[in-house]
This record gives C-alpha cells, sequence and structure tokens, in this order.
C-alpha cells in the first residue's frame, strides 16, 4: 500500500474514526477512574479489613492506590517496544484483558495485601492504555485531525478525576466497596467485543529487538523513584531513610539509563526524540503543569469534606462545574490546534487556570459555595484548552515510527510529574494543618460531633480558619507551579508546525474501515 497523500485525506471527522476514538475513550475511561475512585474507599478500606475496633493504619491501605500508579510507571516504558513487536489492536485488546482481570480480583480481595497485590496487576494492564490509545488515534486520524480527535481522547482526562469520587461515593453508598472495581467488568467486556469490531488490523515490526538492559535500568528505577515520592506524606518528611534512598537509587538507575538509552539502536525509552523541539518544550510544559493541576486536585474535594463537613459525594458534586468548564474548552481548543499554532492556544488557558487559582489561595471557613464553583469553572476553561494541545503538538511533528515512542515518553512524564505534585500538595498541607493545634481537633467535630467535646464553638471556629488557611496557602504553590509554566508555554510554536506523520512511504497511515 502507498502512503496516502496529506492532501487527499478527508478533514472532518468521519464516523469510522469516531468508532476507533470510542474504543479508546473507553479504555482511557477506565484506567483515569481508577487512579481516583479508589481514593474514597480508603476509609472504608481500614475498616472492613481491619478487625473491630482496630483499623488498619491510612498509610497501609493508601498504598492501594500507590501500588496501582507504580505499575502504571513501570510498564509504560516498554509499551512502545510492544506496540511495535505485537500490534497496536492486538496489545490494545491484552491491556484490557489485563486490566479487567485484575479488577475482578480486586473486588474478590480477601486481605488488605491480597487487595494491593491485585492493584499491581490492575496497574500493569491500565498503564498500557492510555500511550496505546495516543498511538490507534493518531495514525487512525492523520496528523492534520490530531487536534479534534485528542479532545476527544483529553475528555475522560479531564473529567476522570472529578468524576472518579463521584462514582465511588455513590457505588460504596448504594452497594458495597467491591463495586468500583466490578463496575470495570461490564465496561471492559463492552470495550473488548468494541475494539475487536472496529480497531484496524495493523503490521507489527517483529525486527526491533528488545532492549533487557533499559528495561532493568529504567523501569526499576522509576518505581523505587516514585515509591520515595509517594512514601513523603506517609512520613511526613523527605528525610527519611524510607523516602531519600529510595529516591536515590531510583536516581541512579534512571541516570544510569539516560547514558545507556543513546547506545542501543532501539533503546526502551527513546530519549533521542528530544531532538525534537516541538516535543521537548511541550513535555517540559505538560511537566509543569501536570504537577501543578494533579497536586492541586487533591485539594478541593478534600477542604469540602474536611473544612466544610461535606460528604463524599457532595464534595465530589461541588467540583463538577471544573469538568463543565473543561469539556466547554476542549472541544474548541482542539479545533483550533488543527487550524493555528498551539503556541496562541496554551497560554490563553494558563491565564484562565491563573485566574481561577488565585481565588483558591483567598479561601476560608466561609467561603460562599457559588464563588468557589464559578473559580472552578474557570480552571476548568482553561484546563481544557491546555491539556490536550499539549499532546497533540508534541505528537503530530513526529514521524510514524516514532509516534508510539512520544506518547510513551508523554505519559511517563505526566505520571512522575502527578506523583510529585501530589506528593509536594501532600506534604505541604499535613505541615500546615499540624501548625495549629486548634485545626485538627476542629475538623474531627465536623466528621463527628462526639469529637467536639472540650471545645468552645469559638476554638472550632478558630480551628476551620486555620485549616482553611492551611489549604490557601498550598494553592499558592500550586498557582506559582502554574506561573512558571507560562515561561516554557511562550516558547512553544507560534508558527504553523510542519506534520511528518505521513512522510514516510514505508510506514503507511493505518486504514479506518
Amino acid at each position: 500500500m502507498s502512503a496516502t497523500s496529506k492532501t487527499d485525506l478527508p478533514d472532518h471527522i468521519d464516523a469510522a474514526v469516531l468508532k476507533i476514538a470510542g474504543v479508546v475513550v473507553l479504555g482511557a475511561i477506565m484506567s483515569i477512574l481508577d487512579i481516583t475512585v479508589v481514593n474514597v474507599a480508603l476509609p472504608t478500606f481500614q475498616t472492613v479489613f481491619g478487625s473491630d475496633g482496630n483499623p488498619i493504619a491510612y498509610s497501609t491501605v493508601a498504598w492501594t492506590v500507590t501500588a496501582y500508579t507504580l505499575a502504571l510507571a513501570t510498564v509504560i516504558p516498554m509499551t512502545g517496544w510492544a506496540a511495535d513487536r505485537f500490534g497496536t489492536k492486538r496489545l490494545y485488546m491484552t491491556a484490557i484483558a489485563l486490566f479487567v482481570g485484575g479488577s475482578v480480583l480486586c473486588a474478590a480481595s480477601w486481605s488488605i495485601g491480597a487487595l494491593i497485590g491485585f492493584r499491581v496487576l490492575q496497574g500493569l494492564g491500565g498503564g498500557m492504555l492510555m500511550p496505546l490509545g495516543m498511538t490507534i488515534m493518531t495514525r487512525a486520524a492523520g496528523p492534520h485531525r490530531m487536534g479534534r480527535l485528542m479532545a476527544i481522547l483529553g475528555v475522560p482526562m479531564l473529567l476522570g478525576p472529578i468524576l472518579g469520587p463521584i462514582l465511588g461515593g455513590w457505588l460504596i453508598e448504594v452497594a458495597s466497596w467491591h463495586w468500583i472495581f466490578l463496575i470495570n467488568a461490564p465496561i471492559g467486556l463492552v470495550a473488548l467485543i468494541y475494539a475487536w469490531r472496529v480497531l484496524p488490523r495493523d503490521t507489527p515490526e517483529p525486527s526491533e529487538s528488545f532492549d533487557f538492559l533499559g528495561m532493568a535500568l529504567m523501569s526499576p528505577g522509576l518505581a523505587l523513584f516514585l515509591f520515595g515520592v509517594s512514601s513523603i506524606p506517609s512520613e511526613g518528611t523527605a528525610a527519611a531513610p524510607r523516602v531519600w534512598i529510595s529516591m536515590l537509587i531510583g536516581l541512579v538507575l534512571m541516570v544510569l539509563f539516560v547514558f545507556h538509552s543513546f547506545r542501543p539502536a532501539h533503546p526502551l525509552l527513546d530519549l533521542r526524540l528530544f531532538r525534537n523541539r516541538n516535543l521537548t518544550v511541550s513535555i517540559i510544559t505538560m511537566f509543569l503543569f501536570a504537577a501543578a493541576f494533579f497536586g492541586g486536585l487533591l485539594l478541593v474535594p478534600t477542604y469540602f469534606q474536611e473544612v466544610r463537613g461535606e460528604s463524599t459525594l457532595q464534595a465530589g458534586l461541588l467540583v463538577a462545574p471544573q469538568g463543565i468548564g473543561a469539556m466547554i474548552t476542549m472541544p474548541i481548543a482542539g479545533s483550533q490546534v488543527d487550524k493555528h499554532p498551539i503556541g496562541r492556544i496554551v497560554p490563553f488557558g494558563l491565564v484562565f487556570i491563573l485566574i481561577g487559582m488565585f481565588g483558591l489561595t483567598q479561601i476560608t471557613a466561609t467561603t460562599p459555595y457559588p464563588l468557589i464553583i464559578a473559580e472552578l469553572f474557570v480552571m476548568g476553561l482553561g484546563m481544557g484548552a491546555t491539556m490536550m494541545p499539549l499532546f497533540t503538538s508534541a505528537l503530530k511533528t513526529l514521524r510514524a515510527h516514532e509516534v508510539a515512542r512520544g506518547s510513551t515518553l508523554l505519559n511517563i512524564t505526566q505520571q512522575i510529574a502527578s506523583s510529585v505534585g501530589v506528593a509536594t500538595m501532600s506534604v505541604l498541607l499535613t505541615n500546615h494543618l499540624q501548625a495549629s493545634s486548634l485545626a485538627g481537633p476542629a475538623m474531627a467535630s465536623l466528621r463527628s460531633p462526639a469529637n467536639a467535646t472540650g471545645l468552645s464553638p469559638a476554638a472550632i471556629a478558630k480551628g476551620l480558619e486555620d485549616a482553611a488557611a492551611a489549604f490557601a496557602d498550598t494553592y499558592w504553590v500550586a498557582w506559582v507551579l502554574v506561573l512558571l509554566t507560562v515561561v516554557p508555554a511562550l516558547f512553544l510554536p507560534r508558527k504553523h508546525e510542519e506534520m511528518h506523520v505521513l512522510d514516510e512511504e514505508s510506514v503507511p497511515p493505518v486504514s479506518v474501515h
């Protein structure tokens, strides 16, 4: 088959391409929702897997989240090679099956240790879904339609962290904790059949050798580094041996990988792609943005629950306007990315985020809900115009054989940045809360009136104000991170970008049926 001319490709998003996008979105929804849906179940795990009157420590059950994240980060580097070796369709269906199998086993867990182990299995499947989905969509749509297709993929990426707490809280209230995992079974079955019917068959390239040494350096190094970062909140300091030793060993292994990666012809992570200026600037911008976004995302639902006394479900609903804002601007930004340089779009999105987040740096224990909702909505408008345009700009100038490797680099960046952001915000918030002797007791009194014994109404009010100030101070850090993101964003392309995905005659685009 000869390569299709760029001028021969349809400009509109036709039904065939939307079918493929539907497969990818289903996979992305399962993977991303499961990162956040478990958060609301942690107190439930403490009591379910503990004994009467002796709940399991929060730091222990938190590993149900950390184990999934670590597995996600570990498997992402090998996804590019596996996609070339086995084909994207076959590997995507395998990833869905692995994820669903892990979900069912999680629901059947008999102890916290078993649940943590099954979460690793689930993460190994979930970690491949996003980079594979980007590769499939890039090949199916062609570079001239990537902005609009990436906007579709971006919906679960931005809404997942928002809808996760709502869905998790509702399932636990009306059913049981088992259903936060079992819900993946019917979705996964539909996605599996859908993928088998809709995804075009692609041609693997089995001639490429696997970088075993790179795998031995990168995956353990990344896992150890993120393990150390994820341990900071429970340890309370980065100086704890569990934190700095893990991070140091992980960092050494990753540095060794960087030196090694330029030697083999087909490294596990192709760092040569950083020669592409657009990819490099987009990844730097993505790192800072993801650290601020995912780190800050942790704060608002917690504020609603701990300072304002809302239930998990109510807190999830109150942050929904942020997702609504993203839904409004994401399709607009996606269509504009196909027509205009990204450097003229992303800075506007960051300005919206800065405006909305600045309002959150001013929150108190009595800030009116309409004001907070308006601020979240403005932040959502900015997020919808930022994340997926960055992904699109990074990938659209790569050549066909580089797309899988480029999407792997982007996903690794996002995973590391979000882990660093969450750990940083958690430590800062914890330290600020501990600085007040009244904040902890006051928040405990909201959870249970029995805890208010010995506290006067004035003391409770003062403690809640101190707690709100802790959230506001932590949001200042997230705001500064977004402000720093503007610097690399100014170096994003401000002129028309040449597209190279279809330049290689020997690597035709995947035809869409």
